[in-house]
């Protein structure tokens, strides 16, 4: 082990110590062990050998890497990665190991102002939810998922995370635990949501329990809680089977709810809290989504929005090849 990573060992701990979330700590590690494999090999085994021209040098890297498919790294993931390496640094800097902090100098790439590929209408949604077998123990179980992604806009992880006790049906709310950022909260679900998870715990859910899981919610037919990459396909399986072709599985039903909502008026600061944004900036961009809104009020508003139907009139008789060019797509 080289003295940096000694020093990086130090640091996670200290993560720990100050309550910062066992995936954030998990990730921090993953990818300063990926920069520790890059200076190691410029020659940079200890802290106060790390310059700025390394860092930069890493930086370029991510920026010229390419994947399998030849895509290039997401603007985000090359932030994600070089993130740790800023904050570990001023970590050594406030622990006096190194004198100065090269990364003050590191300019973080611009995130790409993206919106989100793609979202499901009202009309689609219905047609996912219709998709499963609900007279088979697995379609209803995956009904009460759907239902509840559909409801509530939480993440992949949250939802496979929820425990039994974690659902008040009295109060209408799921309870949840540790979200990004290890931060608990409530946020509202349906009474048709509830209906189907009504429907699984009674009927499905006492023969898929055992001694392992026994307060987990969704549950595999052996017991054992749904697993990331699995939902994901079940998913996209379902999305298929509803003659939907968009890009997408579970993040994309947590688009989809964002935005739904938005254009059905809801204020952007409740489906902030209720996604778990910590940042309002991260709910704003669903607002851009919601084109349907944005031409209503362009045709109420713009002086130019409308056609004057007698102007369109007199030209279609005084000009013979207007009617042929208003009649193209």
């Amino acid at each position: 082990m080289t003295p940096i990573e000694s020093d990086a060992l130090e640091y996670l701990h200290w993560m720990g110590v100050h309550n910062y979330a066992e995936k954030t700590v998990e990730c921090r590690r993953r990818y300063l062990g990926y920069f520790f494999a890059f200076a190691t090999s410029a020659g940079a085994t200890e802290a106060k050998d790390v310059s700025l021209e390394i860092l930069l040098a890493y930086q370029q890297l991510l920026f010229s890497y390419r994947k399998a498919d030849g895509a290039p790294l997401a603007v985000a993931t090359q932030v994600q990665r070089l993130v740790p390496i800023s904050q570990f640094m001023a970590w050594l800097h406030r622990e006096h190991r190194i004198s100065v902090n090269p990364a003050l100098e590191l300019l973080m790439p611009r995130p790409d102002r993206r919106l989100p590929e793609a979202t499901l209408s009202a009309e689609e949604m219905a047609a996912l939810m219709a998709t499963p077998d609900v007279s088979r123990p697995l379609g209803l179980r995956d009904r009460a998922v759907l239902e509840v992604f559909y409801s509530c806009g939480m993440r992949r992880g949250e939802l496979i995370s929820l425990q039994l006790r974690d659902v008040d049906f009295d109060r209408g709310t799921i309870f949840i635990r540790q979200g990004k950022g290890a931060k608990d909260r409530y946020v509202p679900v349906g009474e048709r949501a509830l209906f189907w998870v009504r429907l699984y715990v009674g009927i499905v859910r006492p023969g898929f329990v055992g001694s392992n899981f026994p307060d987990h919610l969704f549950l595999t037919s052996v017991g054992t809680p749904l697993a990331p990459d699995w939902l994901c396909g079940r998913v996209r399986r379902y999305l298929a089977a509803a003659g939907i072709n968009k890009k997408g599985s579970c993040h994309l039903l947590r688009h989809s709810v964002a935005t739904l909502m938005l254009e059905g008026g809801a204020d952007i600061r409740y489906v902030a809290e209720m996604l778990g944004h910590a940042r309002l900036e991260t709910t704003q961009r669903y607002t851009r989504v919601s084109i349907d809104r944005l031409r209503t009020v362009h045709a109420v508003s713009h002086p130019a929005a409308g056609l004057n139907v007698a102007m369109a009139a007199e030209l279609c008789g005084a000009l013979p090849n207007v009617r042929r060019a208003l009649s193209m797509p």
